[in-house]
């Protein structure tokens, strides 16, 4: 490695050189303020040249160049691994500079000299290769054409503009200074040693110099990764034709995901959601998969290319693509998709769907997956996923759904039964048989409860009932309360003199709904009413509902007790597993759990917790109040870490301020409201009113919050303090 100081100018007139930016760097992104700015130093420059009192001239520091050459015979080619956004903002600065000179003999000058280059290999000898997304719109301004509108254009607009107020403002200032404004502007340059034992990796120099900017994503850096040690004319090739049309463009903004549920799939491993405070630890796990996994890059490319059509039909709500050639089941297989990704919403399973689809996509002659057995298996996923949702379970699914991926080959070969591996996990992890989802369903609010689903469920009834499809998901179809949410006189009497009990009851029930077209038409209409305007429907519903001369408590519980069976037809499970426990007795229920796993909210929320390890300190707790006081006492009182940070950066990591308060700040707070008294408490959990001597500076902790929240709090903490899973264990009683 050498660093060597430049001016701007230095750099790009030499003429000999090309300059390539990789085509998979970020495009141009300064805005009006940065250009703004740049041209401020520009005029700053000019002003102290122009300064006849000034014996010493200014100039500007404009930050690092990272570059990599590759000689091509005479001409020298230089891979721009970081400043870009510099270089290319000069450029423009100097094309916006030459369109607004006169004379043409000054324009040709800034051309030749800064612009092309006719030792060039790029299109019309232009000097500098932009990213593929700015290239056409650069090309077009260098050459005079019309520039299609974008950020590049844009950038180009107002250079041109700021020029031409100094033109008229400021005469003096002529093209001969803003050249020598370029000849002043620096730039600190890293040219990497290509020599591979120098061990100057421009992968890991271009993450290091990225480290302090805007964070660069897992998506980022996997292909930074991929691509960047290939020499420029292989990396344009593989990423316009291969990266950035089979895998950008298809994925669009979910190409990080991608990755992590590929990665998912093919370890078998629980890996966190990707976000800002974890990406680089996602990013080594993936690198070294990559390393272990395949003989070359161009061979990762190759297997990771066969999945993303197929990640698209997860993430897609509506597939234009064919997955099955019969019409009818690729009918089939579109739709269960869409339940369990967009109507019922799951993450969980993305990774072990990836990899079915893989097999039903990718069949040999000693591997048949056929539509029916993917169909079975589709089938059974939406059961388990919507009876876990009517019981209200979503703990665990995240981190152990995919472990079920290396049985994926089995199940394809029919060698186990999906129902078997969904039933045969630990308790909280179960398959809700019938008896349990009878006795849910009885008693809970299905409309309040099941708002996410609620559409969802009615119409998949609807379908088994009528054996047509039905577009529930049309916004004229609502959900239909056939005892009003609004009690009239007449509705009183029908329902008898409990009418009160019987209104708060079964409100919301799933024995008081069904699905009409025209739900803002029936309202609170009286029952002889509605059934005349049921009349008219077309869905399967209304036969349940005419078949009534009243609606009462009794009409209600024969509805409730038909909904329910018809659930259960809807989202049916095998005989033998109707009335069985549908999880594993021998295997040990998952009761511990730390706060930065992405489903310990779920694990917190209804449950209580018995014992938590911090940094292998064990402390007894009973309420999630206490969990949350033990991390903020332990976080005051271990010297490692740096308590007055988390009293200065209240709002970055709770997300509010207020959460841990001097009792000066909080008493004239609580004397505004007294209620906030049993918000607070002190660090040996009593209340302010239990304290009998209470200090301006004695701290108290907001906790009046929910487990979920406690969950979120620590873990930002332990993200920012860059604590280990390990450091934070909850166990459940």
């Amino acid at each position: 490695m050498q660093t060597e100081t430049h001016s701007i100018h230095d750099i790009l007139a030499k003429n000999a050189t090309s300059f390539f930016i990789p085509p998979f760097q970020r495009a141009y992104a300064w805005g009006k303020t940065e250009i703004e700015r740049y041209f401020s130093d520009i005029i700053r420059i000019i002003n102290s040249e122009l300064d006849t009192a000034q014996s010493d001239k200014l100039e500007h520091f404009f930050g690092t160049l990272v570059i990599k050459e590759e000689k091509a015979g005479f001409v020298n080619k230089s891979i721009v691994v970081d400043g870009q956004q510099r270089l290319t903002t000069t450029l423009l600065f100097l094309i916006a500079l030459r369109d607004n000179e006169p004379n043409k003999e000054n324009r040709g000058f800034i051309t030749d000299t800064y612009l092309t280059n006719n030792a060039s290999s790029f299109q019309d000898k232009i000097k500098l290769k932009q990213v593929s997304k700015d290239w056409d719109a650069y090309r077009a301004l260098i050459n005079g054409t019309s520039a299609k509108p974008g950020i590049i254009k844009n950038a180009y607009d107002i250079f041109t503009k700021l020029i031409a107020n100094i033109k008229i403002s400021r005469p003096e200032i002529t093209v001969e200074k803003y050249i020598v404004a370029i000849q002043r502007l620096n730039v600190a340059v890293i040219f990497l040693d290509e020599r591979p034992f120098k061990g100057e990796d421009p992968q890991i120099i271009f993450e290091t110099l990225n480290s302090l900017g805007k964070p660069l994503t897992l998506s980022d850096l996997i292909r930074n990764y991929v691509l960047l040690n290939m020499d420029c004319t292989h990396q344009a090739i593989m990423y316009e034709t291969i990266w950035y049309p089979k895998i950008e463009i298809q994925l669009t903004g979910s190409t990080s995901d991608f990755f992590r549920d590929f990665l998912q799939y093919k370890k078998s491993t629980s890996i966190k959601v990707v976000s800002d405070n974890n990406t680089k630890e996602i990013y080594a796990n993936f690198k070294n998969f990559v390393e272990e996994s395949y003989a070359n890059h161009k061979a990762f490319i190759d297997d990771i290319v066969k999945y993303v059509k197929l990640y698209t039909w997860i993430i897609q709500v509506e597939i234009t693509d064919t997955i099955s050639p019969d019409k009818i089941k690729d009918s089939q297989i579109k739709e269960l998709l869409r339940n369990i990704f967009h109507d019922i919403k799951t993450e969980a399973f993305k990774p072990f769907i990836l990899g079915l689809l893989y097999y039903h996509q990718n069949q040999t002659s000693t591997i048949i997956f056929s539509d029916d057995n993917f169909i079975a298996i589709l089938q059974i996923i939406r059961t388990y996923l919507i009876r876990r949702r009517i019981a209200r379970l979503t703990q665990g699914e995240n981190k152990n759904i995919v472990l079920l991926c290396n049985r994926i080959h089995d199940l394809v070969q029919k060698k186990i039964e999906m129902i078997d591996l969904l039933s045969s996990m630990f308790y909280k992890m179960r398959l809700p048989n019938d008896d349990e989802m009878r006795q849910v369903l009885m008693i809970s609010k299905f409309y309040e409860d099941f708002k996410t689903y609620g559409k969802f469920i009615l119409g998949k009834i609807e379908e088994h009932n009528a054996k047509v499809p039905v577009d529930f998901r049309n916004a004229k179809i609502t959900i239909e309360h056939i005892m009003p949410q609004t009690l009239n006189d007449e509705w009183k009497a029908m329902l008898g003199n409990n009418y009160e009990e019987i209104y708060k009851k079964y409100l919301h029930n799933i024995g008081n709904l069904i699905l009409t077209e025209f739900n803002s038409e029936i309202g609170n209409n009286p029952f002889k009413d509605k059934k005349t305007q049921l009349h008219t429907s077309s869905l399967y519903y209304r036969l349940e509902i005419l078949n009534n001369d009243v609606w009462n408590e009794d009409s209600i519980k024969r509805h409730q007790s038909n909904m329910i069976n018809w659930f259960l037809e809807t989202f049916p499970l095998p005989q033998q597993y109707q009335a069985a426990s549908n999880y594993d007795r021998k295997k040990p229920d998952v009761t511990t759990f730390s706060p930065i796993d992405d489903d310990a909210g779920d694990w917190a929320e209804g449950n209580k917790p018995a014992k938590m390890i911090i940094n292998d300190s064990v402390f007894n707790v009973s309420t999630w109040q206490d969990v949350f006081i033990k991390f903020i006492t332990f976080m005051k009182e271990d010297s490692r870490y740096d308590f007055q940070f988390i009293l200065d950066n209240q709002t970055d990591l709770f997300n509010r301020e207020g959460v841990i308060l001097h009792w000066g700040l909080l008493k004239t707070i609580i004397d505004r409201n007294i209620d906030l008294t049993t918000r607070y408490k002190s660090f040996d959990g009593l209340f302010p009113d239990k304290i009998s001597n209470l200090k301006g500076d004695m701290l108290f902790i907001h906790t009046n919050i929910s487990a979920a929240t406690c969950m979120t709090r620590i873990a930002s903490v332990m993200t920012k303090f860059d604590m280990p899973r390990e450091f934070v264990i909850i166990t459940l009683k």
